[in-house]
């Protein structure tokens, strides 16, 4: 039997708890069937621990999740709780603190999910953008000043690395060569404005590419372009690298054409380190505690995270039970209050699922 996994779980706000829950639930069933040990320990940050203590997530905090082997997050947000205060507190912090340098996003349509594309469906929408998640324009240089004049000047600088940048290239060549589908690699910039700092990513796209990648087509795309194909022709990529900012954005309209928030999963992963998987929907606080929202997204993310970890059978049990549920079209709808069963009965539909392919 393996070495046991060590998980810290962040259930965080609003529905955080109850799809992590269903997340763990998961995991469960899959070390059940697949043989491995795993442990959690979970830990209460979040909004209302702002609220209460002042503290959104100490230093001391980070020192420990070096020493597991990944990291589940539910989801951050509080209604209560200024805007940035835990975005920035939290998941920005995690990330850059444990250098998290690829935020990896597959963009896959499942069978019997409704897509918003006319005439696409899953063999036209299966693709992974990776976005490079420590630099850019969230690296947080910059500043206001004379604030509340007539005056004020505000600046958010653009931090661009050839290290960083690189590699994050590498990260995505790889993952095409690993996808062996397209063979394909499209960068997504904007070269034609943001000269200085795209200039840098062209130049390490096509340096590492031709250096190390042969093998892999590489294409560009202005992020204008890139969303309006992603749109009409979805069917044109495999491996997407991106910016951090860029990437933010082309994502979330990835999780459209795929189904909606719903169905969209996420890892912030330091290859070399510890690594955090979350769904990529909000916290939904109108939602908090009623038992009928879609814990699909952080299901897929927990297969995420089981891939991470080296159970890739086990992973691959996930996402065919995933598939496999929205297919049977046992969810009546991937919307909250509308999948025609509770939160936890979904859960138990999929565990089960899991269990099943398993004895298979």
């Amino acid at each position: 039997m393996s070495a046991t996994h060590q998980i810290a779980v962040i259930p965080g706000d609003g529905i955080g708890p109850e799809v992590t829950d269903e997340a763990m639930k998961i995991v469960d069933a899959a070390a059940e069937t697949f043989g491995f040990n795993y442990e959690t320990q979970s830990y209460g940050f979040g909004g209302d621990m702002y609220l209460a203590t002042g503290d959104v997530l100490p230093d001391s905090a980070v020192e420990e999740f070096r020493s597991f082997n990944a990291i589940f997050l539910g989801a951050i947000g509080h209604p209560d709780v200024a805007p940035g205060i835990l975005e920035k507190g939290i998941l920005l912090k995690i990330r850059f603190d444990l250098d998290q340098y690829i935020n990896l996003r597959p963009i896959k349509l499942y069978p019997g999910v409704p897509c918003p594309l006319a005439d696409k469906g899953p063999e036209e929408i299966d693709f992974v953008v990776v976005r490079e998640n420590t630099e850019g324009i969230y690296s947080g240089a910059g500043g206001i000043q004379y604030k509340g004049t007539p005056q004020e000047v505000s600046t958010q600088i653009h931090v661009t690395t050839r290290f960083g940048v690189e590699r994050a290239v590498r990260y995505a060549f790889e993952l095409a060569r690993k996808r062996d589908k397209m063979k394909q690699l499209h960068l997504v910039a904007k070269t034609n404005v943001l000269t200085f700092v795209h200039d840098t990513w062209q130049r390490a796209f096509d340096e590492v590419g031709e250096a190390d990648y042969p093998d892999i087509q590489r294409e560009y795309a202005h992020v204008d372009a890139a969303c309006m194909w992603f749109v009409k022709n979805p069917e044109w990529f495999d491996v997407v690298v991106t910016d951090n900012q860029l990437g933010d954005i082309i994502t979330d309209l990835g999780a459209v054409i795929q189904g909606g928030m719903g169905v969209a999963a996420s890892g912030n992963l330091n290859p070399e380190g510890v690594s955090m998987f979350e769904p990529i929907h909000g916290s939904a606080p109108r939602y908090t505690g009623q038992g009928k929202i879609n814990p699909i997204a952080a299901i897929a993310a927990a297969g995420m995270m089981l891939d991470h970890l080296g159970e890739a059978k086990a992973a691959s049990a996930v996402e065919g039970a995933v598939a496999s549920v929205l297919a049977g079209g046992k969810i009546a709808d991937l919307g909250a209050g509308r999948m025609g069963m509770s939160t936890s009965e979904a859960g138990n539909l999929i565990a089960a699922e899991v269990r099943r392919a398993g004895k298979g």
